[in-house]
């Protein structure tokens, strides 16, 4: 009986962290700590705790994500607004979206910024407003990431000899 040659197993993907143009970030976990309860933490010594809506005191990953969009809108402006504003103005991004929960999603966010400008005249403010916007879009990497779609590749370990 002749067998038909099967393709070598491919590689998987390069892990991108090693390419131009990649940064790579700081080693990130999450850890089942109790029931329906997890800590994240990072190897630069941050920690969330994190769980279902029922459990006081943690975020929801649902929550976590639109903290993350809130502040990297704040943080791709905040050089742009203290030039304008001085480095002690007063920011608040809030973020809302409900869950789509029969397909598992937010199928839009809002996010409003909150910003006092009244100190600048209209135009200025419109300039500003408009200098925001463009910082945000072309640097905020979650809502960029959030906007484009990103491949999510899951693997695991299993301490099982592989077959």
């Amino acid at each position: 009986m002749t067998q038909t040659p099967q393709p070598a197993p491919q590689d998987p993907a390069p892990a991108h962290g090693d390419a131009p143009g990649y940064a790579p970030g700081p080693e990130l976990r999450v850890d089942r700590v109790g029931t329906r309860r997890y800590v994240g933490t990072s190897s630069r010594g941050a920690r969330v705790e994190i769980g279902s809506a029922d459990v006081e005191g943690v975020f929801t990953p649902g929550e976590l994500l639109k903290i993350a969009l809130g502040a990297c809108t704040a943080m791709a402006s905040d050089f742009t607004v203290s030039r304008r504003l001085g480095d002690d103005y007063a920011a608040t991004v809030r973020v809302s979206g409900d869950a789509d929960r029969e397909n598992e999603r937010y199928p839009r966010l809002e996010e409003t910024y909150e910003l006092d400008l009244s100190g600048l005249d209209p135009a200025m403010a419109d300039r500003v407003l408009d200098m925001i916007r463009r910082s945000v879009d072309a640097t905020c990497t979650v809502g960029r990431t959030i906007t484009a779609g990103t491949e999510v590749a899951l693997h695991f370990e299993t301490g099982r000899d592989p077959e």
